[in-house]
């Protein structure tokens, strides 16, 4: 660590399905072409999608660490982790994309801490708004949703294209009424935010209290079964399940061989409750694809991942009921391979 020197760390946060990742590729696509950057993705699931979601490149380090939350669950690893990547990789620039459940007050504790005098600095946290949200009531009394927001230095408003003149009204009306004023509020049409506005920020604030239901575990997790392991023999699916925060996830991953017919997978997702959060890459008879499902709204793009088909299905614990089991998920997915 020695040999570093105030990394800029930049921490975009914001709420499940709020367009953190889609942000992050916008800044990758502008990053300065003498710069080397380092992207940490942590993620309340399992399995970990969003590190299977960005392009390998020289320039551009990802680090995915799935099965919780990083102030909490995994506040142990976070911190091997993220020195290990500072020393391995050298980056000139270091962003993390929390959990869209984790809350960002323990992030930044922790880079202010001993372990990283001196060899990062902090700078304004951004949060992510989807504007829609703003009209589902539970979603608005989340203490997550809301202390993401008053952590933050600087809001970017998302999914513009899919939010009424009402819901972008209501919104910067929402943040305007957090204390003190944001630096910065931003329409990020199509998820792109200008890097000037990150490049130019300060050191961030990080004025709110981590929470009871956040604080860090007594003792550090397992890995297994995560990112980097092996995936599964064919036809054999891995399935995790877990429970935390007030929210219920099903992970699963398949043999690259297995292949899904694209149409018959995406119905099937579609019809999922609309609360339900939906992330996955699959190799499909169409080709790999990423289908990503937030606010009921499924999208479908092509993906470069090849390592093996996973999915994650997110949803608030009170909607588990209406959900299929992990067994049923599963029986309900192999039903849309293609043989």
């Amino acid at each position: 660590m020695a040999a570093l020197s105030n990394v800029p760390v930049h921490i975009i946060t914001g709420f499940l399905g709020s367009g953190k990742t889609t942000l992050i590729h916008s800044l990758i696509e502008q990053k300065p072409v003498d710069e080397k950057w380092a992207i940490l993705v942590n993620e309340f699931g399992q399995i970990g999608i969003d590190q299977a979601m960005f392009e390998t490149r020289d320039d551009v380090v990802i680090k995915g660490l799935p099965g919780g939350c990083l102030c909490c669950q995994l506040a142990f690893v976070l911190q091997a982790a993220l020195v290990n990547l500072l020393a391995r990789t050298q980056p000139d620039r270091v962003i993390i994309e929390p959990s869209g459940l984790g809350h960002p007050a323990g992030l930044v504790d922790l880079l202010r801490g001993e372990a990283f005098q001196g060899a990062v600095e902090v700078r304004d946290i951004i949060a992510t708004l989807d504007p829609r949200r703003l009209d589902d009531p539970r979603v608005l009394s989340h203490e997550t949703f809301r202390d993401q927001l008053d952590i933050a230095d600087a809001v970017a408003l998302t999914m513009r294209d899919q939010s009424t003149a009402e819901q972008l009204s209501a919104a910067r009306a929402f943040v305007a009424e957090r204390w003190p004023p944001r630096k910065w509020v931003h329409e990020a049409n199509n998820g792109e935010l200008p890097l000037a506005r990150v490049l130019d920020g300060g050191n961030a604030q990080g004025s709110v209290t981590t929470p009871a239901t956040h604080q860090p575990l007594s003792a550090s997790p397992s890995l297994e079964g995560s990112f980097f392991d092996a995936p599964p023999s064919p036809g054999t699916p891995q399935c995790e399940t877990g429970t935390s925060l007030g929210y219920t996830s099903i992970g699963l991953r398949w043999h690259p061989s297995d292949c899904f017919d694209l149409d018959r997978l995406a119905a099937y997702l579609g019809e999922l409750p609309a609360d339900v959060r939906v992330k996955g890459v699959f190799h499909t008879d169409s080709g790999w694809r990423q289908l990503n499902r937030a606010s009921g709204s499924l999208s479908v793009a092509s993906a470069s991942w090849r390592q093996d088909s996973r999915v994650e299905v997110i949803a608030p614990a009170s909607s588990a009921p209406r959900l299929p089991d992990a067994a049923d998920l599963k029986a309900a997915l192999a039903r849309t391979l293609t043989a």
